[in-house]
C-alpha cells in the first residue's frame, strides 16, 4: 500500500527569514491526520536566509537529524560541539536527557535542509552527536545507508529500530530496495520528478509505504531522495 503525502498539503509558514514546509504536524501547524509515520515524527523542508536561523533553544528524548541540501550550517551545542555541515553531510544529534543547541547560517547564501525527529527507543539517553559526509558516487543509482541502529557500512547511529538511506538518481536512473516482511517505509522527495512503484512523484513529496516488499524509484529528472526503513 502506498500512500502520497502531497508537498502542495503540508503545513507552510514564512517568517521572511525562515520559509519552511511541515510534512508532519509542528508547532502552529497541526492535522491530526499527520502526527508522523511510525518512529518518524517531523520532516520540516526550511529555507533560511543569510545571517539568521535557530538560535539557542532546548530539545529532549529525540533523535535529530540535519540533511543539507544547499548552503551550510553552523551547528554549536551545550555538549561543546561546534561544527558545519554542508550538502552531502548528515548529522546526528542525540538529545536525550537533555541538550541546547543553535542551528545558524552565518554564511552569505541561503541555506536549504531537511530537518528530522525520530523517537528514540528510549528515554533518558546520553546526550551525544554525530557527523559524517556521504561522496555522491555512494548514493548516486542505489539507496545508500547514512543512518542505521548498529552504524553499519559507515553510517551514522540512531537509537531506533530504523534505516535512513540517502540516493541520487539521474534522468531516467533507477533504485531498487526490498523491504522485508512486516517493515515500512516513507520516501522523501528532497529535490526532482520521478515514480515510485509506478506513481507520481515530485519535490517536496512523502510516500508512506506498507504491505509492499520491494520499491522501485525511477528518475524522470534529476533525484534526490531519502528512504526511511522502520518497524
Amino acid at each position: 500500500m502506498i500512500s502520497v503525502r502531497n508537498a502542495e498539503e503540508r503545513g507552510h509558514a514564512n517568517h521572511g527569514w525562515l520559509d519552511t514546509h511541515h510534512t508532519f504536524s509542528f508547532a502552529d501547524y497541526y492535522d491530526p491526520n499527520f502526527m508522523g509515520f511510525r518512529t518518524l515524527r517531523v520532516i520540516n523542508e526550511d529555507t533560511v536566509a543569510a545571517q539568521r536561523g535557530f538560535g539557542m533553544h532546548p530539545h529532549r528524548d529525540m533523535e535529530i537529524i540535519t540533511y543539507v541540501l544547499g548552503g551550510q550550517v553552523e551547528h554549536r551545542d551545550s555538549m561543546g560541539t561546534q561544527a558545519v555541515i554542508r550538502p552531502g553531510e548528515v548529522q546526528r544529534m542525540s538529545a536525550g536527557t537533555g541538550v541546547v543547541h543553535s542551528e545558524m547560517n552565518n554564511f552569505s547564501e541561503p541555506l536549504h535542509m531537511l530537518q528530522i525527529w525520530i523517537l528514540p527507543n528510549e528515554k533518558g539517553l546520553a546526550p551525544g552527536y554525530e557527523q559524517k559526509a556521504f561522496d555522491a558516487k555512494e548514493r548516486q543509482g542505489r539507496f545508500r545507508v547514512v543512518a542505521s541502529p548498529d552504524g553499519r557500512e559507515g553510517s551514522l547511529t540512531v537509537h531506533q529500530d530504523l534505516l535512513l538511506h540517502g540516493t541520487l538518481l539521474g534522468a531516467g536512473e533507477s533504485a531498487r530496495y526490498t523491504l522485508a516482511s512486516g517493515r515500512h517505509a516513507w520516501l522523501q522527495m528532497a529535490r526532482g520528478s520521478g515514480t515510485l512503484n509506478g506513481v507520481k512523484l515530485k519535490a517536496g513529496d512523502g510516500v508512506a509505504v506498507s504491505e509492499e516488499d520491494a520499491l522501485v524509484l525511477t528518475a524522470e529528472s534529476p533525484v534526490e531522495a531519502l528512504l526511511f526503513d522502520m518497524a
